[in-house]
């Protein structure tokens, strides 16, 4: 038996990069994978690989920066969870959805500062809450939040985004210290360069990141990342990871 055969997982931006991968790892582990995102083609094309692998997916397209998004996410994940004899339960959320933005707060374009907010922190939060609330009343459950390691050592090439990702892992500590009574584990996960569509959308170029980090030798990808969360919410009941980051070995700052 596989470590989360029989459980239901969410994984928020899982059309790509870390949010496919982990859609994909939680599968393989035995989990039933609800997989969100804006892109409903894309992650059509994660659910019909999971299918592929013997897994179990289905897709729920929606913003995660909208509350009414993720109160959606939250109604048909636990439809599927009774349909496939779950009795309602979600047992994984993995809080992945997210964005970056070149620059710090002198240099980044104050035009998005409000949208990394609402989508990096405020969506967040709230899936989080909604997450919390049920797992509170189940007496257990794993919340996987995706912070970055330019919020554990922040960066000035990166600053304003790494103020949302800081902002994210405090959040996800006060958490953890509310919820932690009731068997429900709150973890935050801060990968450094992990390659992916992630540096495009984000304003990263050649100047301005990439010639920098081409002294660290190979950095991350996905499915490293996807490991290290399946890893954490396989733990026994009462082991609770609290937090990792992970770095390229070659990564020296931030």
């Amino acid at each position: 038996m596989n470590d989360l055969s029989g459980k239901v997982a969410v994984v928020t931006g899982a059309s790509s990069g870390i949010g496919a991968a982990t859609a994909a790892e939680l599968a393989r582990l035995g989990a039933a994978v609800v997989v969100h995102a804006r892109r409903k083609e894309r992650l059509e094309a994660v659910v019909a690989k999971i299918g592929g692998q013997g897994g179990k997916a289905i897709a729920v397209a929606g913003d995660a920066a909208y509350v009414d998004d993720n109160e959606r996410l939250i109604a048909q994940t636990l439809a599927f969870s009774r349909g496939a004899g779950n009795a309602g339960r979600i047992d994984v959320v993995v809080v992945n959805a997210g964005r970056g933005l070149a620059g710090g707060v002198m240099s980044s374009d104050p035009a998005e500062w409000l949208a990394l907010y609402e989508l990096n922190v405020l969506g967040a939060a709230d899936l989080m809450r909604r997450a919390g609330e049920l797992m509170v009343k189940q007496g257990s459950g794993d919340i996987v939040v995706l912070g970055s390691v330019s919020g554990h050592h922040i960066s000035p090439f990166s600053g304003f985004y790494g103020s949302t990702k800081w902002a994210l892992a405090s959040l996800a500590e006060a958490m953890r210290r509310e919820v932690c009574a009731h068997g429900v584990r709150v973890t935050t996960v801060k990968p450094a360069v992990v390659m992916s569509e992630f540096q495009e959308n984000a304003g990263y170029t050649k100047e301005n990141f990439f010639k920098g980090i081409e002294k660290f030798g190979k950095v991350l990808d996905p499915d490293d990342v996807a490991r290290v969360i399946g890893f954490i919410v396989s733990q026994p009941p009462h082991v609770h990871v609290n937090e990792v980051v992970v770095r390229p070995t070659g990564q020296d700052y931030p």
